[in-house]
């Protein structure tokens, strides 16, 4: 017998699972986030915050709208994973407080000072982490505990960041840290659902050859590149991390082919996920690339295929597929649903050319309106979904089938 979802509850529909206000709440900050950061790059727009405007702009992505979203994830996953009920209701609603309050703590530092802005934005992903650590050990889901060791790296270069920025006036070391953070759970959660939801796929529409299972390969290659990163981290110019960097990237390109991806072309549900996914080496190349010729290949460029690339095209992918499978929804990718992958995708293909090209200011400009859209249009297509109760009967026994794993 399959556990209830959820308990009954006189909450709105929006706090009965972790993935319907961070989801949506993430998505909107995403959006509203770029449309602020042109005119603040270009002086016509001020903030009433301690950050530099880059350092604002990067906080507010990678602290910011990323954190709400692998917490939506997390509390998503974690009932599937252990048997036991998500966090809802109170819980819920204190979280989503907590990542307002960071938000608007960090608008307003000038205000409130570096160090209660700093406490008030950390607060979030640390209470992130002791609640999904409760979970999985109340669960005795012990093998999953590893995926919290990136989501606290996450929280360490959050607290760094702000150091960083007030007493050296701006990042450096605590961006690149963060950054590498979700690159490895993007490497270990993507690497579990891709084959996954690819395999479930392929068995049902197209039988054949099936992506490989985790094994040692996976293991390696996520060593290898989790050691990678951390000297990309604290040693980005060392020609040994260039080379761990590039031969990361070999080892995950090879991993993705492994998946099958080439035989999913009439599934956009499922070959966005392989897509996303490319940018993780294609981001590795070029940061280690960078580090032999910085001036052909700066290193921003690999910096922006992570973040606009591999980070948000993944968790689009992802929020879109677990919005449908946990609302009830087919597994069915509308005109719309299209429209939003391919306008992320563009953004980020445009804003590394843009890394690539610094002098084509368009690519810059284009890049953010495709970001803004791909977001703004996740909102509209799927904000109906997430403030309403889930759909009933066969839907929601699909539902239960579908969800991150």
């Amino acid at each position: 017998m399959a556990i209830p979802r959820t308990r009954p509850s006189a909450y709105p529909a929006i706090f009965s699972y972790g993935f319907r206000p961070f989801f949506l709440l993430g998505s909107l900050q995403a959006a509203t986030a770029m449309l602020l950061w042109l005119p603040l790059y270009y002086g016509k727009l001020g903030t009433p915050s301690l950050f530099l405007p880059v350092d604002w702009h990067i906080h507010e992505l990678l602290f910011g709208y990323l954190p709400a979203v692998v917490t939506g994830f997390l509390l998503t996953a974690i009932p599937n994973w252990t048997g036991r009920l998500p966090v809802q209701d109170f819980r819920l609603m204190i979280l989503v407080l907590l990542w307002i309050a960071g938000r608007v703590a960090v608008f307003l530092s000038a205000e409130t000072g570096w160090l209660a802005s700093a406490v008030i934005d950390c607060s979030f992903l640390l209470a992130v982490v002791v609640a999904a650590a409760i979970e999985i050990i109340a669960g005795r889901n012990w093998r999953n505990l590893k995926v919290l060791l990136p989501v606290a790296t996450l929280l360490a270069a959050n607290v760094m960041f702000h150091a960083e920025a007030h007493y050296q006036g701006v990042s450096d070391m605590s961006r690149r840290l963060g950054l590498g953070a979700v690159v490895v759970l993007i490497m270990i959660i993507g690497g579990r659902i891709v084959p996954s939801f690819t395999r479930n796929w392929l068995v049902r529409e197209k039988p054949g050859r099936l992506p490989a299972s985790f094994g040692r390969f996976d293991i390696g290659t996520i060593a290898l590149s989790a050691v990678g990163l951390a000297a990309w981290s604290f040693f980005p110019d060392s020609i040994a991390t260039g080379v761990l960097l590039i031969a990361a990237a070999v080892f995950n390109a090879v991993r993705l082919a492994r998946w099958a991806g080439d035989r999913t072309l009439s599934d956009p549900l499922v070959l966005i996920l392989h897509v996303a996914f490319a940018f993780v080496p294609l981001g590795l190349l070029l940061a280690g690339l960078a580090v032999f010729s910085p001036a052909r290949i700066p290193p921003v460029a690999g910096i922006h295929a992570f973040a606009v690339g591999a980070i948000a095209c993944m968790t689009l992918a992802v929020m879109t597929r677990a919005t449908l499978g946990h609302t009830g929804r087919a597994l069915k990718a509308s005109a719309g649903t299209c429209a939003v992958f391919v306008a992320i995708l563009i953004a980020a293909v445009l804003r590394v050319a843009a890394a690539i090209a610094p002098a084509e200011t368009i690519l810059l400009h284009v890049s953010a309106a495709f970001w803004i859209a791909a977001f703004a249009g996740y909102a509209v297509l799927f904000g109906g979904f997430l403030t309403r109760a889930r759909l009933r009967a066969r839907a929601a026994n699909r539902s239960l089938k579908s969800g991150p794993s």
